[in-house]
C-alpha cells in the first residue's frame, strides 16, 4: 500500500506562541504513526522562494495521513500554527512507479545523514517537459536517488499548491546537492524551465 505524505511550508512569525502547536502536533503524528524525515534542518534553495521552516513527514498510507491532519488532537494544535505562522500544507500519496535507480540500489537513503529535493512546480507546456523527465531520470540514476514522490494524488490542505510536487532522497547532503549541479541535471533542467515553474529546496534529513 503506497504511503502518505505531510510537506509543509512555514515562516514562523511568533516563535512563542507557535511552542504550543510543536508540543501538540507532536503527540498527534506520533498517535498516527508518522515519522518526521524533515523537521527543520539546513537547506538551500537553488531555485524560487523557500520558506524558513520545511517539514516532511510519513504516514503507513494516504488516509492515514489525512486522518492524522484532520483528527481533533491535530487540529487543536494547528489553530497554534495558524495564528503563529504563514505557510502550506500539503497532503499526498507516495509514487510507486518505475525508479531510475531501481538498478543501483534497492531503495530508499534512510536514516541519519539522509538528505532530500522537495520541489513544487507548475507545468505550463507539457510536451516541452517529456524531455526533462527522461533526462531527469538519468540524472537521478546516476545519483542513486529514490522519488519518495513524483506527483501522484494530493489535497492541499492549508494554502496554495503547484499542481505537481517531487520529494527525492538521497544518502547523504553532499550527494544531494552535487546531484543538482551535476552535468546531466543541468542538461534536465533546461527543458524544465522551459516548460514549468518551480520552488526547490535541497535539505538536510530530520536525526
Amino acid at each position: 500500500m503506497a504511503k502518505g505524505y505531510w510537506i509543509s511550508r512555514i515562516d514562523v512569525n511568533d516563535a512563542e506562541a507557535y511552542k504550543p502547536y510543536v508540543a501538540g502536533a507532536d503527540a498527534a503524528i506520533a498517535a498516527y504513526g508518522g515519522r518526521f524525515l524533515v523537521r527543520g534542518g539546513a537547506f538551500e534553495a537553488p531555485e524560487g522562494i523557500a520558506r524558513a521552516r520545511n517539514v516532511v513527514v510519513e504516514f503507513k498510507d494516504y488516509e492515514t495521513a489525512l486522518a492524522c491532519f484532520n483528527s481533533p488532537e491535530y487540529q487543536a494544535a494547528y489553530q497554534h500554527r495558524l495564528a503563529a505562522s504563514d505557510g502550506e500544507h500539503l497532503v499526498i500519496e507516495e509514487y510507486e512507479g518505475n525508479q531510475p535507480a531501481a538498478g543501483v540500489i534497492d531503495g530508499p537513503a534512510s536514516g541519519p545523514g539522509t538528505a532530500y529535493w522537495v520541489m513544487r512546480i507548475d507545468v505550463h507546456d507539457a510536451e516541452g517537459y517529456k524531455p526533462y523527465i527522461a533526462a531527469d531520470a538519468i540524472a537521478v540514476e546516476h545519483a542513486k536517488g529514490w522519488f519518495l514522490v513524483r506527483g501522484g494524488k494530493h489535497e492541499a490542505v492549508h494554502g496554495p499548491a503547484r499542481s505537481r510536487n517531487v520529494v527525492l532522497a538521497f544518502k547523504d547532503y553532499a550527494t544531494a546537492v552535487a546531484a543538482y549541479h551535476s552535468p546531466e541535471y543541468q542538461a534536465a533542467l533546461a527543458f524544465r524551465k522551459a516548460a514549468a515553474e518551480a520552488e526547490v529546496i535541497i535539505i538536510h534529513g530530520a536525526e
